[in-house]
């Protein structure tokens, strides 16, 4: 079905890899319609409680996107790259319902950071390395890196990082916040799946709902306390909220319909 990534499903949990070894796993615009295709495929899914994304083998997660792809574009041609990248892939990502956690397995450079940026946490092995190096090619990321990464590190940090074009380890990345944990090679998946399976405990809506409350506060002109009002009003028409309710009331461990 896939040329450039592997799925597969177990437990409630989609794992979505990127499988492009000889090339580091590099995002080609084949490789990034995939993955479009492939995150929308497991968020439709009623059986996915969670996604993880990763890549193949040790060495990369993604080690940047396919430079020769670009490298004669316009500025039209760059404008865009950008935008179709953004709407299809990164921004897609961000705003997912289903939750999606980044287990970045080795370099994550330019594209493959924006990517991890975009999954709603990220969890490294020991030997990841994470940068934007864009500015080396003359050119500045453009998948959402120079919003996210301030974001998530703070101006100062963001502001090095894209300037010098270094990398940063994965205990940096950690100290950052850019990483929420960091294992070692063999536990990564498995710390994924454990992370997985304490998310899927809980209420499926209620999760969407507060991925929507949390992305507003980074929306320009948009209130985030309005929608967090709104999301948790709207939880109270939920069956979820009643069986959670329910539940806590009569000291049993609730069954979530997820609706």
């Amino acid at each position: 079905m896939y040329t450039n990534i592997i799925t597969s499903q177990n437990n409630a949990v989609t794992t979505i890899t990127i499988n492009r070894p000889s090339k580091l796993n590099a995002l080609n615009k084949e490789t990034i319609q995939e993955l479009h295709a492939a995150f929308r495929v497991a968020d439709l899914d009623a059986d996915t409680k969670v996604i993880i994304i990763t890549g193949s083998g040790e060495k990369a997660f993604v080690a940047g996107a396919d430079i020769s792809e670009f490298a004669d574009f316009s500025v039209t041609e760059g404008g865009k790259l950008a935008a179709k990248g953004q709407e299809l892939l990164f921004d897609f990502v961000a705003n997912l319902s289903t939750p999606v956690i980044a287990a970045v397995n080795g370099f994550a450079l330019g594209g493959g950071l924006e990517l991890v940026m975009a999954a709603h946490f990220r969890i490294a092995s020991d030997n990841a390395k994470m940068g934007l190096p864009e500015v080396s090619l003359g050119v500045i990321p453009g998948y959402g890196g120079t919003q996210r990464l301030p974001q998530l590190v703070g101006k100062g940090r963001a502001m090095e990082m894209i300037m010098t074009a270094g990398m940063i380890d994965a205990q940096q990345a950690l100290q950052y916040g850019l990483a929420n944990h960091v294992t070692t090679q063999e536990e990564l998946l498995p710390l994924a799946e454990k992370l997985a399976s304490k998310i899927m405990r809980n209420s499926s809506v209620a999760i969407g709902a507060a991925i929507t409350s949390i992305n507003a506060a980074y929306e320009d002109g948009v209130n985030g306390f309005k929608v967090e009002i709104e999301q948790f009003g709207n939880c109270f028409g939920t069956e979820d909220f009643k069986e959670g309710t329910t539940a806590f009331l009569e000291k049993r461990k609730a069954n979530f319909p997820g609706k």
